[in-house]
């Protein structure tokens, strides 16, 4: 029974071990790059820049200034194909957040903005009619190891 469950643990022990050429790989993870599709109604894009100026740009610079976030991007697709995105959001952050720092971030934000998460999401929901949400990709950049 013993030689069974020590080599249950060792068996287990080789699904986290990292494989030996695994090592030898000269790249290693990064920040995480957090991609947010957005395609606006024809006619609106001013409205959706007055949000992005506006409440946008506040909500992402206290993230930066809380180190919450490295920076922020809004980048423009400039050759869009038919079903492509107007717009990508990308926030840079060097890690991926717990639930129990959501939590946290909720409510500090929500104190900064004098708000709460039902009028953010009835905001939300007035912008859902010309901004509509795509999909989102959370990218790890890799770094040279050297």
């Amino acid at each position: 029974m013993r030689g069974k469950l020590l080599a249950a643990f060792g068996a287990a022990g080789l699904l986290w071990a990292t494989p030996v050429f695994a090592q030898d790989i000269p790249l290693k993870g990064g920040n995480f790059w957090n991609v947010t599709e957005i395609t606006i109604d024809d006619g609106h894009f001013g409205d959706y820049a007055d949000f992005l100026a506006s409440q946008y740009r506040k909500i992402q610079q206290f993230s930066k200034s809380k180190g919450w976030i490295k920076n922020y991007y809004i980048l423009s697709n400039v050759n869009k194909r038919a079903n492509e995105p107007d717009l990508f959001l990308v926030t840079i952050t060097d890690h991926v957040t717990t639930p129990v720092e959501d939590e946290s971030r909720e409510k500090e934000l929500n104190a900064y903005l004098a708000s709460d998460s039902r009028q953010q999401d009835a905001q939300s929901g007035v912008r859902a009619k010309f901004r509509h949400l795509g999909g989102s990709s959370l990218l790890q950049e890799l770094v040279f190891k050297h």
